[in-house]
């Protein structure tokens, strides 16, 4: 179904982990060659030869330009410059030629930020500078999702189809992320056992009414690839402590936001290539109209 056509996943390394997931499953029947131009680890390619289909991974947690200001920040996580307006071209000038991208962002924004607006500080998120106003991170993440979208609507030369793959939630139990929270449950919830709800619910409204918005005025296609719901299930599905190879003497924090490969997040190549199948089947569709038309 790939079979020369090429695919982007753009975002935050929960991007790549989708990315390595669909890797792995795919090495059933290929393993791929990396053809990446430059050694940057943030920017890859891989080919199946076979296939020639191609994958890459563009690495743009806050999809928009941004800068670290201080690396260690009222928090000790980093303190952040977000120009909400403006594009992040390092994969904004790079998707022309792609069939599939795949957009994703979400757990960076719980960082502290400075944000801008038309080259000028608007407010921040906790960024603890003086005469800067305290803004609440989805004001920043609604922007960045609005200029993420107007870059796709005016890229001329793009013909492929956006999926937007919504948040997946974090599952910090017993502390937060940098206070000692894990993630140790051993079976999924039940659908009654958890719901949406705070940032999570918030952070998802924010996508789905971007997405609308999007869609409505621009003439690029754009699909939802939804996992929020599937994926909040999944309290026991993250590595916690085991993220690294066991003879690596490292510190880490327990890792409730990635996933295990193979793990839930494999779910996503299922939903992925349902939705491949959906597009195939309404492109021959809106062919064979066409066909008919200019026969008539």
């Amino acid at each position: 179904m790939v079979r020369g056509r090429s695919m982007a996943f753009v975002g935050d390394s929960v991007g790549r982990n989708q990315m390595q997931s669909m890797i792995c499953l795919l090495s059933r029947v290929e393993y791929p060659i990396d053809v990446s131009p430059t050694s940057d680890e943030h920017f890859k390619r891989w080919e199946y030869v076979n296939y020639n289909f191609t994958l890459a991974y563009f690495t743009t947690p806050f999809l928009v330009r941004s800068k670290e200001r201080d690396s260690d920040g009222p928090t000790h996580t980093g303190l952040f410059n977000l120009y909400l307006d403006e594009f992040d071209e390092s994969w904004t000038t790079q998707i022309d030629d792609f069939d599939y991208v795949i957009l994703n962002a979400g757990h960076w924004f719980t960082r502290t930020a400075v944000y801008y607006e038309n080259r000028r500080v608007v407010g921040c998120r906790y960024c603890q500078l003086p005469n800067i106003t305290d803004l609440p991170m989805t004001y920043g993440y609604r922007r960045v999702f609005r200029t993420a979208f107007r870059a796709i609507n005016g890229r001329e030369k793009f013909r492929g189809v956006t999926f937007l793959r919504t948040f997946a939630p974090s599952h910090f139990e017993n502390g937060l992320w940098n206070e000692g929270g894990d993630c140790v449950r051993r079976r999924p919830f039940r659908s009654n056992e958890t719901i949406l709800e705070g940032l999570n619910l918030e952070f998802y409204m924010i996508q789905l009414e971007e997405f609308r918005v999007a869609e409505r005025v621009g003439k690029k296609k754009f699909r939802l690839l939804d996992t929020t719901q599937a994926m909040l299930l999944r309290p026991d599905g993250h590595p916690s402590r085991y993220g690294h190879w066991p003879n690596e003497n490292v510190t880490l924090y327990n890792d409730c936001v990635h996933w295990c490969l193979p793990g839930p997040i494999d779910s996503w190549a299922d939903f992925l290539l349902h939705m491949i199948k959906m597009e195939a089947r309404k492109t021959y569709k809106e062919r064979l109209l066409q066909s008919g038309k200019k026969m008539q």
